[in-house]
């Protein structure tokens, strides 16, 4: 389909705001709700229309009544594995009340197209990799749970109210806008941590593997799965496995620096091996990933390097 509307609930976020960029570039009328708690208001481009709500929140039927969105790509979420399993209540109520939520608005205010941005955490221990659609799912977290459960509802008022969708499993995301503090992504906490000077912290042996893929390219598959005439279930990956040990080498090279190296106790919730099969996005959506690792990586760190050095300048002004 091709929208006029679109609406992003957690597009002033690290992933939702390449995509709020992405379809401004289409010439949607883009729409962007987040209620802020991760998300930057200084990573929404000019153009795209705000509201600072809350996805579960009454606010969003007024939202949707006033904006009446022709597609809703549903960013917003709790990300953090650790976080789910010592607070899954909350855990849950963000990642599967927001969506409840959002499909029984998007229902009556006659939405046509629900993209959702489900992730790689659903499949839980690998029975073999690259990992594909059909994998059964046995999620390890909570995290991984709250993320499986909304693709039931999206599929559920699909066939009860023929609402089209678009459910994306992404792999690991990384980029610029991510963020480095808590959990964060391994690849934004790393370049901060190279650049301050300090120790990286690898939970495990390094060995462990992941499938990073540059968040642009997370950006154009969510335009993709948009346009697309049919429902989509599609893993969103490189199907290229690196290595934590691996990702540090290539940090190091592209920045051109070193630090040293802190291995510690493997954390509960994690996953050894983590490799998408990504042909179905590739048959599906007419898409590829097009960021290379090196480039991806280098982009990255003059993002962070961009921000450190702001930082730097802003506590000199005010010191």
């Amino acid at each position: 389909m091709n929208p006029t509307k679109v609406l992003i609930t957690g597009g002033a976020g690290f992933i939702g705001s390449h995509i709020v960029e992405r379809c401004l570039q289409q010439g949607w009328e883009t729409v962007v709700v987040d209620n802020l708690s991760k998300g930057d208001f200084d990573n929404i481009p000019i153009g795209a229309r705000f509201y600072h709500a809350d996805v579960r929140s009454y606010e969003m039927e007024a939202i949707l009544a006033k904006e009446r969105p022709d597609v809703i790509v549903h960013q917003a979420a709790q990300t953090d594995v650790q976080y789910s399993i010592n607070e899954p209540m909350e855990d849950a109520s963000v990642n599967i009340l927001s969506t409840v939520n959002l499909l029984k608005l998007a229902v009556k205010y006659e939405v046509r197209k629900f993209v959702y941005a489900s992730s790689a955490a659903i499949y839980g221990m690998p029975e073999a990799v690259p990992i594909n659609e059909e994998h059964p799912k046995h999620p390890m977290s909570g995290y991984g749970v709250s993320k499986y459960v909304p693709e039931l509802y999206i599929r559920t008022y699909s066939k009860l109210y023929g609402m089209e969708y678009a459910i994306l499993r992404y792999a690991n995301v990384y980029g610029p806008r991510q963020a480095s503090d808590g959990e964060g992504g391994v690849v934004a906490i790393f370049v901060d941590r190279l650049l301050r000077g300090e120790r990286l912290v690898i939970y495990g042996d390094g060995e462990q593997t992941r499938d990073f893929i540059f968040v642009e390219d997370i950006a154009d598959a969510n335009i993709a799965a948009i346009y697309a005439e049919e429902n989509v279930i599609a893993n969103v990956g490189t199907a290229y496995p690196l290595s934590v040990n691996e990702l540090v080498t290539s940090l190091q090279d592209c920045c051109g620096m070193k630090s040293r190296v802190e291995y510690r106790t493997a954390r509960a919730g994690d996953i050894k091996h983590s490799v998408l099969d990504n042909q179905e996005a590739i048959r599906m959506l007419d898409w590829a990933p097009k960021v290379c690792l090196e480039e991806g990586l280098w982009k990255t760190y003059r993002y962070r390097l961009s921000k450190i050095t702001q930082e730097h300048e802003l506590k000199s002004a005010l010191s």
